[in-house]
């Protein structure tokens, strides 16, 4: 006689018995179990009313199947619902009593909908295992399994979050390119001035951007701003509003820059997404006069330092661009004397978090910009602060953008 020992290796005893005739009530379970896998892999929930007990319970489930028919319906349409070709072959059964053990194999392919959290991968799948049902006047009334997948399920998980995240560092370094092919290649070298651009991106792509503008001689256009949200979009939006800018004040530079910034918005409000905006400081610098008129567009208030000490906020009232229609910017001027500095910022730097979950803050920036009394450039000084304020181990939230204009020389 055939068994199965502790180890589950087959033995053969030293005297064969003939296998006892399976009787007509086996044989009938069997047909009853073959039908229930027959429809079932057709795609036929009705069988299964049909065939399980309305007490039926299975004792081994899915992800958040209930043990119950009415799960094992559910189980049934998840697989279904997410593989197309599904094929069931039974290629062993045996029967003993009420019980009825069945070796099977089930293919398919995942192509049509998610299963167990796996979007679908249109990769072939087989899984192979062995199933008891117990039968109790003429229904299924319990249900073990076991099975193994040839195509592992988490397996592809995996890969599908390992190639997930190779598409989207693939779609960080583009965002990165077109962020870096967007700030100015080169600086205006002004008589008696010192511009000096600092930019530092974080992982996550931002959508920070700088750029100098050539006007009417010897004016000069410089600009700041901050596209919302990150990665591709937002390094799209803001190249396309640094562009705009560029286009707007060098084909009409007699417009102030209040009047750019409301034709800017007008533009940008039909071609960016209506969830996204942009905040800008826009400013026109005249060296000869140390001049520097100024228009706020929503962007975080630049800073003017005096040669004496003092700090002050440069003040203009205006809504993002892209944000509203039909808006108007508010603009103001003021005059650098010789040593006096212009710093333009991006939230990057105000909103840096130190080990402790504290904020560098306004406070702190204006506190630094009126205590800075050293030769070193400004924004150098700054960034030092914000390096011992952040500690080493500091993971970057947000890209930084500095820019101080500083007047050099004495007005002419």
């Amino acid at each position: 006689m055939h068994g199965v020992d502790l180890a589950g290796q087959t033995r053969v005893d030293e005297e064969e018995k003939e296998e006892v005739p399976m009787s007509a009530e086996e044989e009938k379970n069997k047909a009853l179990v073959r039908h229930l896998y027959e429809e079932q892999a057709k795609g036929n929930l009705d069988v299964i009313d049909e065939v399980l007990a309305t007490d039926y319970v299975d004792h081994d489930r899915l992800a958040g199947q209930e043990p119950d028919r009415e799960g094992y319906k559910w189980a049934i349409a998840q697989y279904n619902a997410a593989f197309s070709g599904l094929h069931l072959v039974i290629e062993d059964q045996l029967a003993a009593g009420e019980k009825v053990v069945t070796r099977f194999a089930l293919s398919g392919t995942h192509d049509r909908g998610e299963f167990m959290s796996l979007a679908p991968t249109g990769r072939k799948w087989m899984a192979t295992g062995i199933a008891i049902h117990r039968i109790a006047g003429s229904k299924i009334v319990e249900e073990w399994a076991e099975g193994t997948s040839v195509l592992d399920l988490a397996e592809q998980r995996l890969e599908q979050e390992r190639i997930e995240r190779e598409r989207i560092e693939q779609e960080l370094q583009v965002a990165r390119r077109i962020q870096q092919a967007s700030l100015p290649k080169e600086v205006p070298e002004l008589e008696g001035w010192e511009i000096t651009p600092h930019y530092r991106p974080a992982r996550e792509v931002g959508g920070d951007f700088y750029d100098f503008f050539d006007l009417e001689e010897p004016r000069v256009g410089v600009v700041v701003g901050d596209a919302t949200g990150k990665g591709m979009p937002a390094a799209l939006v803001a190249e396309a509003t640094s562009n705009m800018l560029r286009a707007v004040a060098q084909a009409l530079s007699s417009l102030s820059p209040g009047e750019v910034l409301a034709r800017v918005n007008e533009t940008l409000l039909a071609r960016i997404p209506s969830n996204m905006f942009v905040t800008c400081f826009y400013a026109i610098l005249d060296p000869n006069s140390s001049s520097l008129t100024y228009a706020n567009a929503g962007h975080d208030l630049p800073h003017l330092r005096r040669r004496g000490g003092t700090a002050e906020e440069l003040r203009a009232r205006g809504m993002p661009l892209g944000l509203m229609p039909g808006m108007g910017y508010e603009e103001d001027e003021i005059v650098l004397g010789e040593g006096d500095a212009a710093i333009f910022y991006s939230d990057g730097l105000v909103e840096a978090h130190d080990p402790k979950g504290d904020m560098f803050g306004f406070p702190k920036l204006r506190a630094l910009i009126s205590e800075h009394v050293s030769e070193r450039p400004l924004g150098d000084f700054l960034l030092e602060e914000l390096y011992s304020f952040v500690g080493e181990d500091w993971e970057q939230e947000d890209d930084i953008t500095l820019l101080t204009l500083r007047c050099s020389a004495p007005l002419s």
